[in-house]
């Protein structure tokens, strides 16, 4: 018996098929674009996702398809799609990184209160959320909104294009989306009636693993897969990821290390106070029955050593292609043991949480004539960890205490940088076997769906540890001395940092 989870993200499309134990037996990827017409816009061909995703599912099921049982999907956040009645998109997707709706943000503020729809909704106004895009269709494209049947996400995209029932949202996506009561569970009337947006203009809002239907029989033939595979309602790939890598309780967070570098956990309760909401976090529904869910996020994750390498380290670029090893390795291979001698504020796309400050700016400190580029990559290695470390602290405050973290993405295959981040956050940190967490944890959603796992804790099981990295006691407080000079360069830099 084969499960499939599918993850539609902002770049690409994966399918991964997986046994019941969590085995990878099947898997494919395919890029896709992003299209910026103007300043501030970022778009999407939905219809084109559609068919890459199509075609990275025929591939993962190749020679196995007739042995899958259910699928599950995890998916992109905030992107909003119209649709007609045929379940077909009437124009490119508004993604999450759109930014038009900066006047309907500011609107919703003034109109409703920020509080106040974080109080109900979890999430604060913001031009990435999924109903600041639809308010955006109603104001500027009136004859499109009228038009369109649903305003959808790519959770309920997808899964209608599969066959679903009926055109559903998952709680995780719909309480992603500014317009959802987190501890009622249902849409707001108050904030839809007050924004003037038509209820009936959203998909029926289910659980996360929901049966929802079965495969189009057409889809199947196509697909070459099993004509009775049932379709699950899935989630958010954050929340998806941190379920594939079992973060299934209190104290646990995943890092996912990637371009940029998410900070995910789960809580019981919904976490709604001010320091919450001034710090950015958002609150929404896990995948998991009756948890809650929020992140930090810091922009310049993977992105920000990339940048490094590819401004600053030509020879050492050529050097390691010379000897078939692969940059990044060669690079924190020569990197020093211990502290670098530098500091970098990793500021360069603006702060991440808490702070959010996208006026913000990056800066090398502490240079002298000895300093060499392996110092300053492992200072830029160091500054993302002490970030990690700030937001761990903040939450800490909120009654959110992280006392393990679990690591996935590019930023988790380093031994090396798995050691200095436990090192700097003072707790141990575990890389997985699995590393297409999303891709597993939509697969637990479809298995604890048809009864392969009596429920997701059960489910989470199949999550295998790699290796456990434990902090090295003495580099511990060599760094919590280094740690407490970082967080005085925000603030000492902001304001001739905003001058130039």
């Amino acid at each position: 018996m084969l499960l499939l989870g599918i993850d539609v993200g902002t770049t690409g499309a994966k399918a991964t098929v997986f046994d019941e134990d969590g085995n990878q037996k099947g898997y494919s990827f395919q890029e896709y674009g992003i299209l910026s017409p103007q300043k501030g816009y970022a778009e999407q061909d939905a219809e084109q996702v559609w068919n890459i995703t199509k075609n990275v599912i025929k591939k993962a099921v190749e020679g196995i398809g007739a042995n899958v049982t259910a699928l599950s999907i995890s998916v992109q956040g905030d992107a909003i799609i119209p649709i007609n009645r045929n379940r077909e998109a009437l124009s490119n997707a508004q993604l999450g990184m759109d930014y038009r709706g900066i006047k309907e943000s500011e609107f919703c503020d003034v109109t409703i209160g920020g509080h106040a729809l974080f109080e109900q909704t979890g999430m604060r106004p913001h031009p990435m959320n999924s109903l600041i895009k639809i308010l955006w269709t109603k104001n500027n494209q009136p004859e499109l909104y009228e038009k369109a049947y649903k305003f959808v996400t790519y959770a309920d995209f997808i899964l209608g294009k599969l066959g679903s029932d009926d055109i559903v949202i998952d709680y995780t996506m719909a309480s992603r989306t500014m317009a959802f009561d987190i501890q009622k569970r249902q849409w707001s009337s108050d904030v839809l009636d007050k924004l003037g947006i038509d209820i009936s203009k959203l998909a029926t809002p289910v659980p996360s693993g929901t049966l929802i239907g079965k495969i189009n029989q057409v889809l199947a033939t196509e697909l070459v897969i099993n004509p009775e595979v049932l379709l699950v309602s899935g989630g958010h790939d954050q929340t998806c990821a941190a379920l594939g890598a079992g973060i299934i309780k209190d104290n646990m967070a995943l890092d996912s290390h990637g371009t940029a570098e998410v900070i995910s956990t789960a809580f019981t309760s919904p976490q709604l106070s001010d320091i919450m909401y001034s710090s950015y976090y958002p609150c929404y529904i896990h995948t998991v029955p009756n948890m809650y869910f929020t992140f930090a996020l810091n922009h310049t994750g993977g992105i920000l050593l990339k940048w490094f390498i590819e401004n600053f380290c030509s020879e050492d670029t050529y050097l390691a292609k010379q000897n078939g090893e692969q940059i990044y390795n060669y690079m924190i291979n020569r990197m020093p043991e211990g502290p670098s001698s530098a500091m970098v504020l990793p500021h360069f796309n603006g702060s991440g949480t808490p702070t959010c400050d996208m006026k913000a700016k990056g800066a090398f400190l502490g240079l002298t004539m000895s300093t060499s580029r392996y110092d300053l990559a492992k200072a830029i290695i160091e500054s993302l960890s002490y970030e990690v470390r700030y937001n761990l602290e903040t939450m800490k405050k909120i009654g959110i205490n992280i006392d393990q973290l679990r690591a996935v993405g590019g930023g988790a295959r380093s031994p090396i940088g798995l050691q200095n981040k436990a090192d700097i956050l003072g707790i141990p940190v575990s890389s997985l076997k699995i590393r297409e967490a999303a891709c597993l944890g939509a697969s637990m959603l479809a298995g604890a769906a048809i009864g392969v796992y009596s429920n997701l804790q059960d489910a989470a099981n199949i999550v295998q540890i790699s290796k456990t990295y434990y902090p090295n006691e003495q580099q511990n407080k060599t760094y919590n001395n280094k740690y407490c000079t970082y967080l005085q360069l925000y603030d000492t830099l902001k304001d001739i940092q905003y001058t130039i």
